[in-house]
């Protein structure tokens, strides 16, 4: 089917009328803002078809009202006196406009009937308007409505007539049914009328306030998937409060926290690859001069003996930092072996290798002897030795009472070994990105110590956390199951 497709033989350009009718309809069924429009008239109709129901029964009512005033002010020159010498004629005009066959007028102790036409063979329904219920309205009204059209009504409502209790006319329901329909008819224009005027309007406001920041995010977010590491895709929210604010704002904020895990995961993936190609000279250069070194040590030399064991252990700490390096940027750390491993001794061998003369600190071991963890020996020493070393590097500030005191204790199906020095603290700008490579807390410092620790320590299913900082120092624990 088209209504356009190609050129037409009068050169009019015709569009497929299938294609459009189904993106159309796809927009409208399928997309939040085309859901909304429909929920809106849907809701706006559902709200109309409860106000049009009692409409319609009060409307009908004031029909019969006005066809029971007809009759009354039709009758009335009869129920005065002298009403009986009126001529036939404007006897007959008076009639007429009661807008009845018949009217029944009735007293305490007589009954008046005023016949304008004949009177019908039988009557199909009475309605009582004496009394007031809107339910019964809406039920007459409707029926009317539905069923009504050729049957005969007998009316009894009320009169305002001196010395009548009541008023009763027979009509056929025609010209109301007429009426009503009308009515209906206007009614429902008007409902859908506004029902589109108000989907309308909560239409163009949810879709300037809600569905039009909504595709921005989401336009934000399929171009920032297709390339993260492009800055320029990362959103800018707008400066507006709400709930669509913070989005925007918490969105921009993980799309740059996201491009700076990618910028520093390219940066170690570059820092790997330099330290896998310069690996090869660096030991080499390191082997040289450890063969130096080795040469030195058997010098008999008294100067050349005092200085060898600073060199060797120079050359010894720059083979160990060469490899952690290569070690971290590769990820090839071994799996733990795990034995019982007494800490107290190896607290008392760490603070030999990180406490020398020149150290801003000591170290109280207060481990108990007996105190075991089921860890990797060489990888424990590691851990509580990047530990140690922070802890005295922290320390380089105060000139004298440094303080490095560590703790063990088993706690539930773990063991817990706490860190603990007596420094300035943490700043708090660093304190969130703590474990984080090359993240250091002090100028000059490599940055790898603490995830190297921390990557350790998972390895071995536990974990390491810094406990507490302040002006008063720092804790670290290291968590370690405990053997099962």
């Amino acid at each position: 089917m088209f209504f356009a497709a190609g050129m037409g033989p009068y050169g009019v350009m015709r569009v497929p009328y299938r294609a459009l009718w189904e993106r159309g309809w796809g927009l409208a069924a399928h997309s939040l803002s085309g859901r909304l429009l429909f929920l809106t008239i849907l809701y706006a109709l559902a709200s109309e078809v409860l106000i049009f129901v009692p409409a319609i029964g009060l409307y009908y009512r004031e029909l019969l009202d006005d066809h029971i005033l007809s009759a009354e002010l039709a009758i009335l020159p009869f129920t005065e006196s002298g009403g009986q010498r009126l001529s036939e004629g404007l006897r007959d005009q008076l009639l007429k406009h009661a807008n009845a066959d018949a009217v029944l007028l009735k007293r305490a102790d007589q009954r008046e009937l005023f016949l304008v036409d004949a009177m019908p063979a039988h009557l199909d329904l009475s309605v009582d308007l004496t009394k007031d219920s809107l339910v019964a309205d809406m039920f007459n009204g409707v029926d009317c409505l539905l069923r009504g059209g050729d049957r005969v009504l007998h009316v009894v409502a009320p009169t305002h007539i001196e010395g009548a209790q009541s008023i009763g006319i027979v009509l056929g329901e025609a010209p109301l049914r007429g009426a009503l329909l009308i009515y209906a008819r206007r009614a429902v224009a008007a409902a859908l009328f506004i029902s589109a005027a108000t989907a309308a309007l909560v239409f163009v406001s949810l879709f300037y306030f809600l569905v039009r920041p909504l595709r921005r995010i989401t336009r934000s977010m399929v171009a920032f998937r297709e390339n993260p590491e492009d800055a320029s895709r990362i959103l800018s929210p707008a400066r507006n409060g709400g709930e669509i604010g913070q989005a925007e704002r918490e969105l921009s904020a993980m799309q740059r926290d996201l491009y700076g895990f990618l910028r520093q995961k390219a940066r170690l993936a570059a820092l790997g690859a330099a330290v896998a190609r310069i690996q090869h000279d660096l030991r080499n250069i390191l082997a040289t001069a450890q063969l130096a070194s080795d040469r030195l040590a058997a010098s008999e030399d008294p100067i050349v003996m005092r200085l060898t064991p600073s060199l060797v252990a120079s050359i010894d700490r720059a083979i160990a930092l060469a490899s952690s390096t290569l070690k971290f940027g590769k990820a090839e750390e071994r799996p733990p072996q795990k034995t019982a491993v007494e800490l107290r001794a190896l607290v008392d061998e760490v603070a030999q290798s990180a406490l020398g003369t020149s150290s801003h600190s000591r170290l109280d071991n207060r481990i108990d002897a007996g105190v075991v963890a089921d860890a990797d020996r060489e990888q424990l020493f590691r851990m509580i030795l990047n530990l140690v070393r922070n802890a005295d590097e922290a320390l380089a500030s105060r000139q004298t009472g440094g303080v490095i005191c560590l703790t063990a204790m088993h706690a539930g199906r773990s063991v817990q070994i706490d860190v603990t020095d007596n420094g300035p603290g943490i700043p708090r700008v660093v304190e969130g990105k703590l474990f984080e490579p090359f993240a250091s807390a002090r100028p000059g410092g490599t940055g790898l110590g603490l995830a190297i620790a921390r990557d350790l320590a998972r390895g071995h299913a536990g974990d390491l956390v810094l406990v507490t900082t302040g002006p008063e120092g720092s804790v670290f624990r290291i968590t370690l199951p405990d053997r099962s």
